[in-house]
């Protein structure tokens, strides 16, 4: 007994200590950047840019700016009291047996495994379902701090020759090598870091084709295994600049090759051309003249066609390659008016559709006359991920989730539907402790919109609890509910999870997306600040317990959230966003999100860019909430000058005493690819700073020292 109560007393007084020192350290305040007397005129229109300067990311000055960033964020929460439970849990949920990239080649399985004590996924194989497993590629000794990951490019059709990238720091470049999967050799053929689409190993093993961006734009080039890549043959895209995206694919039998080009991301046109391999000559055009989208995959001499042409919601379309002209076409699969087509697969003769059903997925398969051959339903509101299939092989895998049910990858025959366990996740948690719930609440124009809400079974609707909120809201990404170890950790110590699906996603088709992208880009943001108003109005949480996070075009809609309703929440964390809207396509690969946002140099997008671009909104003295922006140096998507400009006007103009951060990270990047430690420490650093804001006592810290108080946020006013 005696013991309990030492432990009891000790736990006690190291959280006052770490308070008091804590609190301590909030006197100094933030860095000060100067602020420069940059202007520019545009359409007639004066834009100030006081923190051009910090565009430079390789400046001396820019450099020093950020290590004084850096250590000033660590002052603020690296020795919070929360951080031992955060990341004790995370890692609980995070340091699991996990998998991925699971498919199929010749009977031969080939997947992704993360064992408990691993950083980054090992590419495996199993030579058939019952043997046992074994190691192609492991990166943890690529690296000494395990920031080097690797994937499968490709394996060819009998399952004997491999492709795979290695990708360093999250970077979007990757560097490609090849193994032959029977002797476990790498080969002299080698492709250096670039930003590569795809690649298509041809039957016989004699080459490949592969789709790379080029500084010229993107390229589809053929290479000849044993040659030099010097010597490699340019098969396609010449013409089409570096704002277009290229990918190409091969039939099973290596007939048929197909390129598809992608006018931006998430384009409103994309267009197909074909090649009869066994015949010659040059890429000829299938689908070229049609202001729409088209997802296409091959099937024996047929193209099997996904698109929105005429069908907002998604249809089906049968293209014989032998016959491919337009008035040969013919729809096999139509519109639904409840459902949308979120993704097409080709498996076992058959055609594999993933709907979108009020944002929960469903798996209907279909004869290629388009007549129902199966079903897949899952029990609860969840998310079908990564589905794979060949024309050729009865075999599907896919993978399928929740908020708070861990990922389970199934195997499915798509003749004897038999649906078998191939691996499943097993993160400690009860799902029985949980609800779920769809709630549709009233956008600022009348839109009704759907939301996830995630709680505790039992909690209490008092407005007190803590709440985090993301979103996304373009590109026509579909927002559904996956497994999150944020979402259980923050639901498991008394708070809510929502998850709302904001227009410019794709989960209820086109129309949903245009909905929400170029001058109407500001329904998403009153999409969003409609759901924290519902979460708010309807007793879940009050504006000081609201936490809201996103990132990438997600950490647009953060921008747009802390300058437009800044009394809306208590803390945001700020990741990898779009924040200075103005000059955003000048950098990276910005150019292919234009169709997506519109761009400065056109006058009327201008107008409306220069209304909700968040860098340009800042105004001094406002009381913002808190904020952690987050980037790093090796984001070769979204530029990391755009936290770097807002992390110093935000600094500036502040007018609350909350403070505004900036996690500088020198290694990571935008994409895939960090070490299962680097997640924890990433999430930790976000939680906590959450935590703290919002006074969140974690349910274990609260139990043992219910007279503890968390540090109070305080920063120098600026």
């Amino acid at each position: 007994m005696r013991g309990g109560v030492l432990l009891f007393l000790s736990f006690s007084a190291l959280l006052l200590v770490q308070m008091l020192v804590a609190q301590e350290k909030t006197e100094s305040g933030p860095p000060v950047a100067k602020r420069d007397d940059v202007t520019e005129t545009i359409h007639g229109v004066t834009v100030d840019d006081p923190y051009r300067w910090l565009e430079d990311q390789n400046s001396p000055e820019t450099r020093a700016w950020i290590n004084a960033e850096n250590k000033y964020t660590q002052s603020m929460i690296g020795d919070l009291p929360t951080r031992p439970f955060i990341e004790k849990r995370l890692g609980e949920l995070l340091k699991v047996d996990n998998y991925k990239e699971t498919f199929e080649r010749h009977g031969r399985i080939f997947y992704a495994e993360r064992k408990a004590d691993q950083d980054q996924f090992v590419l495996m194989m199993k030579k058939s379902a019952t043997a046992p497993p074994e190691v192609l590629v492991d990166p943890q000794p690529m690296s000494p701090d395990h920031s080097t990951s690797v994937n499968f490019s490709d394996v060819s059709e009998d399952g004997t020759l491999m492709a795979y990238g290695i990708r360093k720091g999250g970077a979007d470049e990757t560097e490609v090598r090849f193994m032959d999967l029977n002797t476990r050799k790498e080969l002299p053929d080698h492709l250096p870091a670039a930003r590569y689409f795809g690649f298509q190993i041809v039957p016989d093993k004699s080459g490949f084709y592969y789709d790379i961006m080029t500084p010229d734009g993107p390229r589809v080039r053929w290479h000849k295994m044993g040659t030099d890549i010097s010597r490699d043959q340019e098969i396609f895209g010449k013409g089409y600049g570096a704002d277009k995206i290229i990918f190409t694919q091969l039939s099973d039998d290596g007939r048929w090759l197909l390129s598809t080009v992608l006018y931006g991301s998430a384009a409103d046109k994309t267009e197909v051309y074909y090649l009869d391999r066994n015949a010659g000559g040059e890429m000829k055009p299938l689908i070229h003249d049609i202001d729409a989208r088209f997802y296409v995959a091959v099937g024996g001499d047929h193209v099997y066609a996904h698109t929105n042409w005429r069908a907002p919601n998604g249809r089906v379309l049968d293209i014989d390659l032998k016959h491919p002209y337009r008035g040969n076409w013919f729809q096999i699969i139509a519109e639904q008016s409840d459902a949308v087509i979120e993704r097409m697969h080709l498996v076992g003769g058959k055609i594999a559709i993933v709907y979108l059903k009020n944002v929960a997925s469903h798996i209907n398969f279909f004869t290629p006359n388009g007549q129902p051959a199966g079903e897949v339903s899952f029990p609860a509101l969840g998310t079908v991920g990564e589905f794979s299939g060949e024309w050729t092989s009865k075999q599907a895998f896919f993978d399928f989730s929740s908020f708070h049910i861990p990922k389970t990858i199934y195997r499915y025959n798509v003749d004897t539907k038999a649906k078998t366990v191939f691996a499943k996740v097993n993160a400690p948690v009860n799902p029985g402790d949980f609800d779920l719930k769809q709630v549709w609440y009233q956008s600022k124009d009348g839109t009704k919109v759907p939301m996830f809400i995630l709680s505790k079974k039992g909690m209490k609707l008092d407005g007190a609890n803590p709440a985090y909120m993301t979103a996304y809201g373009g590109f026509t990404v579909s927002e559904t509910p996956a497994f999150s170890p944020t979402a259980v950790l923050w639901v498991e110590n008394g708070g809510v999870f929502a998850l709302p699906n904001l227009r410019g996603g794709g989960e209820f088709g086109e129309e949903w997306h245009k909905a929400g992208m170029l001058e109407k880009k500001q329904n998403v943001f009153d999409d969003f600040f409609a759901a924290a108003e519902y979460l708010i109005d309807n007793n879940y949480t009050n504006r000081d317990k609201l936490a809201i996070f996103g990132r990438s075009n997600g950490g647009l809609l953060m921008g747009a959230a802390m300058t437009q309703r800044p009394d809306l929440y208590r803390a945001i964390v700020c990741g990898y966003p779009l924040l200075d809207m103005i000059r955003y396509q000048r950098f990276l690969i910005a150019r292919f999100w234009v169709p997506e946002y519109g761009s400065s140099d056109n006058a009327e997008q201008f107008q409306y860019l220069m209304k909700y671009s968040p860098y340009q909104n800042v105004h001094k003295g406002t009381k913002y909430p808190a904020v952690l922006f987050i980037t790093g140096d090796a984001d070769t998507r979204v530029a990391p000058l755009h936290a770097r400009k807002m992390t110093a006007e935000m600094q500036w103009a502040q007018g609350a005493d909350k403070p505004i951060l900036l996690h500088y990270d020198t290694e990571a990047g935008h994409s895939e690819g960090r070490s299962t430690k680097k997640m924890i420490e990433d999430m930790t650093d976000e939680i906590s700073f959450l935590w703290w804001q919002l006074g969140v006592k974690p349910a274990e810290a609260a139990s043992q020292a219910p007279n503890s108080k968390l540090r109070k946020p305080k920063t120098r006013q600026n």
